[in-house]
């Protein structure tokens, strides 16, 4: 299994962005230190939820911080772009990370975000597919032209090309049967996400992912799969920090449903119907507790699915950073060779 960490990047209290970014930049480092496989960078705008609004970007500047470690997109939000531009991008920040790009696409799922865009999540699945199409043919032809629903492309190349060729990895970011075999039709590898998620989902998309291999037997086996997690020197040290994971949880889930509350960029973390005790999250939704714990964790995952990559979300609403570079550290020295 190889491990990602993954970087929403964003502050409970609004932070400068410079002590966002800065401190961003210390557990950078700290990862390829560590001998993570991999970052992985969010796409989010308009809101405290999240500092990144261009994860390419934030690629490049991790890649001037680091030598080897590779670097990801999780996830650019197709609609959001416009396929050429993104295309030139992706081609333009494989070279500058010097082949070490991932690059990891999604429909979206805040309407906050669509609206301020001018759109709708109403047409997101099929704007996101015409603009899945043509980015690949963007990146791996060296000419192509496209009418579709959204787009009208005459005869076009895109200069550079990759530096990885045919072009870096590509992840779809699925939680439905729809979208698993999406990511299979296009012979896409497949993420997805069991953060504030309990093991009944992550057995659900595993079996979303089986039948979309059985209908694409050429598609690439490779499962990623997202998941917070906090490791600490005891259980009872790391269930103290599970209102940081409430948090969190309740932005995400007021975003997604279209409830969320934003004043001047500052997003709300309003409680939701039914959600969680804080004991049910550190026991069945969070990968949190001590090395022996976070342990047994990662292997019911294992029972239930067969997991390629395991992308860690550390940072959490407003955990101490001390406490989350030693939670990493705690991951990289004795959890994660348990798995390798």
């Amino acid at each position: 299994m190889n491990f990602g960490a993954f970087f929403l990047s964003g502050s409970a209290e609004s932070e400068d962005p410079k002590a966002v970014f800065d401190r961003l930049s210390e557990y950078i480092v700290s990862a390829e230190t560590l001998n993570f496989d991999s970052l992985w960078f969010a796409e989010h705008h308009f809101s405290n939820y999240g500092y990144i609004p261009n994860p390419l970007l934030m690629a490049t500047k991790a890649a001037t911080l680091t030598e080897s470690i590779r670097i990801g997109t999780a996830v650019l939000v197709l609609p959001f772009w416009n396929p050429l531009r993104v295309a030139e991008d992706i081609a333009l920040t494989d070279h500058l990370t010097d082949g070490r790009l991932e690059v990891g696409v999604a429909r979206g799922y805040q309407p906050f975000e669509f609206k301020r865009f001018g759109l709708t999540m109403d047409d997101a699945r099929e704007r996101t597919d015409e603009t899945l199409e043509i980015l690949l043919m963007a990146l791996t032809q060296q000419t192509f032209s496209w009418q579709g629903d959204y787009f009208d492309i005459p005869e076009t190349t895109i200069l550079p090309a990759p530096k990885q060729q045919p072009t870096p990895p590509i992840w779809l970011a699925a939680h439905t049967q729809e979208s698993f075999d999406i990511a299979a039709k296009f012979g896409l590898n497949a993420f997805t996400t069991n953060s504030g998620r309990t093991i009944d989902t992550l057995a659900e998309g595993w079996s979303h992912y089986q039948n979309a291999l059985e209908r694409y037997p050429s598609a690439p086996k490779m499962l990623g799969v997202q998941a917070q997690i906090c490791v600490t020197d005891s259980d009872e040290i790391a269930q103290e920090q599970m209102t940081h994971f409430r948090y969190q949880t309740r932005q995400a889930r007021n975003l997604r449903s279209g409830k969320e509350q934003v004043i001047s960029g500052v997003s709300t973390p309003l409680p939701y119907e039914d959600e969680p005790e804080l004991d049910e999250i550190f026991t069945d939704r969070t990968l949190s507790g001590s090395p022996y714990t976070v342990i047994k964790k990662i292997k019911a995952y294992q029972s239930v699915a067969e997991i390629d990559q395991l992308n860690c979300v550390f940072q959490v609403g407003g955990m101490d950073p001390k406490l989350i570079s030693q939670s990493m550290k705690l991951f990289a020295e004795e959890v994660a060779p348990e798995f390798r």
